[in-house]
């Protein structure tokens, strides 16, 4: 790869988690940092939908694992508790079973082994062998996650070495929590996390039990004002930091001397760089501003042959009124879970029995809404747009919202028609066309072990020279803790370059 420039110009592309994490650290570290966002706000995928004076947020509402968040707003001299108040949540949710029963999940280990044991004697003590199995498991691919992969020889590394016996290449996440629990809906209520991964458990690999075991050892969370919060909060401390941003500013092409990134292009001007961060979706920045030419590893022949995630099916209803009753999460899982998912990643169908989440912030924070009135978020997971086999026009958009609708009795949500105050919605379609998710898939390339580690697109992008990627499309993967991590991950790699130190960025435990 080639020297930088001696300069330390840095443009970023994308104002999501990633990008606005990795200008924070880069500013600090005293390069000079552009950020253009297309959006009129800060977040990206994790930013907020304000209608009518109801508040959502437009994707990611489970805050998940704060300590690489916290450690990065350390790093830059700030504290993420001082910038964005949190509540923990107990129940951090209920999951009602199609097939019969409810959790009110709880990091209350002694009161959610009494409702384990309560739907499944046989159960009794699973829950502490999982929870000690992965606390030990977690620990040892820690160093996994917060490294970069660059090539198959980073796996010889000896953090590596010593998780592989751990990793279970073999087993898929549902396989893996069969071997705790006997109760498939235990099973269920253990795995259903790899949703945040966007694929199923039955696919996924056993290495994501980890997830379900963040949430039980270090919490749920609710920013207050919702999770695209904790982006604004993140866009005022890098602004105080020196980060230049523009809103509105979308990149229309990027400039190369041969493999070697030199510029970006929008509709206001031309921006010189000696390096380039890219936090947009993977696949969609690839086809619309790198020549397919420059690509040898990601052409774009490769990236229609990739595995990418489900979409989904989003509600975002202002109710008068409000669902005391209802928790914070609510997900209800199809009777025939399995079905269900094989109709979203194999059949490609939309499910005639869907799984559904249901977010009710309202009960943890009026804020998000009128005086007297609520908000519900509700999530549909289906297939992506990949093999075109669903046409998201008007007549199958309004008769999946019917049906979702109906639904939502399944959790106690009765008359929610007659108290609408406010709506929007968002299909497949729209996260492809006005928010630039690549064939919709809203948790970007699948985590199938031939798209983990090097085998998904490095953090010092390898088919340029220049360019390092964060967000949900490089190592580590999706889900907000790891997109945080990746900009931690790329920043070492490129401070170094750009003539800059990351020792800040070694914060005390």
């Amino acid at each position: 790869m080639s020297k930088l420039k001696n300069g330390r110009n840095v443009v970023v592309i994308g104002g999501g988690p990633g990008g606005l994490a990795a200008a924070m650290q880069l500013a600090h570290a005293g390069a000079k940092v552009t950020l253009l966002e297309a959006k009129p706000t800060l977040g990206g995928r994790c930013s907020l939908i304000e209608q009518d004076g109801f508040r959502f947020d437009l994707g990611p509402t489970f805050f998940l694992y704060p300590r690489v968040l916290k450690e990065i707003f350390q790093s830059v001299g700030r504290s993420l508790d001082d910038e964005v108040p949190m509540a923990r949540l107990d129940p951090q949710y209920r999951i009602t079973f199609g097939a019969g029963g409810r959790l009110d999940c709880t990091p209350n280990l002694e009161e959610m082994e009494r409702q384990i044991v309560a739907i499944s004697p046989q159960d009794a003590g699973a829950l502490r062998r999982y929870m000690d199995e992965n606390r030990t498991k977690l620990q040892k691919f820690r160093p996994i996650l917060e490294s970069p992969f660059n090539s198959a020889l980073d796996l010889l590394r000896p953090p590596v070495l010593a998780a592989a016996p751990m990793a279970k290449p073999w087993k898929t996440l549902g396989q893996e929590l069969n071997s705790y629990f006997k109760d498939p809906r235990l099973t269920i209520a253990f795995s259903f996390q790899s949703k945040y991964l966007g694929m199923s458990p039955f696919r996924c690999p056993s290495l994501f039990s980890i997830l379900s075991f963040l949430e039980y050892e270090h919490g749920v969370f609710h920013p207050l004002g919702g999770c695209g919060q904790v982006s604004l909060a993140m866009g005022r401390v890098a602004s105080e930091l020196g980060v230049d941003i523009h809103l509105n500013e979308p990149v229309t092409e990027l400039k190369f001397e041969g493999k070697l990134v030199t510029g970006v292009k929008t509709s206001r001007g031309d921006y010189e760089l000696d390096a380039l961060v890219i936090n947009a979706d993977f696949a969609n920045a690839m086809k619309r501003l790198v020549p397919d030419r420059l690509r040898n590893r990601w052409t774009d022949r490769k990236l229609a042959a990739k595995q990418y995630s489900c979409s989904t099916f989003m509600l975002y209803l202002g109710i008068e009124g409000q669902y005391d009753k209802l928790p914070h999460h609510s997900i209800h899982i199809a009777t025939d879970y399995e079905k269900n998912l094989r109709e979203i990643e194999l059949d490609h169908v939309l499910p005639e029995d869907p799984s559904f989440y249901v977010q009710n912030p309202s009960v943890t924070d009026p804020s998000l809404a009128p005086a007297g009135c609520s908000g519900l978020y509700i999530l549909v997971p289906v297939p992506n747009l990949q093999r075109g086999t669903v046409d998201w026009d008007s007549k199958t958009t309004s008769a999946y919202r019917e049906k979702v609708l109906d639904r939502l009795q399944l959790i106690g949500i009765d008359g929610v028609r007659d108290r609408i105050k406010t709506e929007f919605q968002v299909t497949p379609k729209d996260w492809q066309e006005k928010y630039g998710v690549h064939y919709g898939a809203t948790f970007n390339l699948a985590h199938s072990l031939s798209q983990m580690l090097h085998r998904r697109p490095h953090n010092r992008f390898e088919d340029l020279q220049g360019v390092y990627l964060v967000g949900g499309g490089t190592h580590p993967g999706s889900g907000l803790p790891v997109i945080y991590e990746s900009s931690r991950i790329s920043c070492r790699q490129l401070l170094p370059k750009l003539g800059l130190s990351t020792q800040f960025m070694e914060v005390a435990p």
